[in-house]
């Protein structure tokens, strides 16, 4: 579960590996080490589905990059639903759901949505500038 969630390598680093005490809340642990935490647990207790919200909001890129590929494992075993507002998170799903003002406005693949929905263009570009 932890190579697939991306967490052995950090955890056999660790002073006694799989044995160490990570403290409270996980305070000896970076955010993105948490997240990949959370999906390992989530891969051994093989859930239908998982729920992230925001699970990228505060990981810097490279950690951004291991937990999504640690969710593409877990997809082939669960359903994967992600809240996020940092919309390179989702580009590679196979399906986004695009709320605006509470009501589902769009559904489809980036491609789609991006060709056809105004409002998820936007959003995507606006980030792109943001960027820069």
């Amino acid at each position: 579960a932890a190579k697939l969630a991306n967490a052995h390598d950090f955890i056999v680093a660790l002073p006694d590996g799989y044995g160490s005490e990570i403290g409270e809340y996980g305070g000896r642990l970076s955010s993105g080490q948490k997240e990949r935490i959370a999906i390992a647990r989530a891969f051994l207790r093989k859930p239908d589905f998982i729920l992230m919200d925001e699970s990228t909001a505060n990981l810097d890129s490279e950690s951004e990059y291991l937990l999504q590929d640690s969710l593409k494992h877990l997809s082939e075993h669960a359903g994967v639903i992600l809240i996020v507002h940092r919309l390179s998170t989702i580009m590679n799903t196979d399906r986004i759901l695009v709320l605006e003002n509470g009501k589902i406005t769009g559904d489809g693949s980036h491609e789609t949505l991006y060709q056809a929905n105004a409002y998820y263009r936007n959003l995507i570009q606006h980030q792109e500038l943001n960027k820069k």
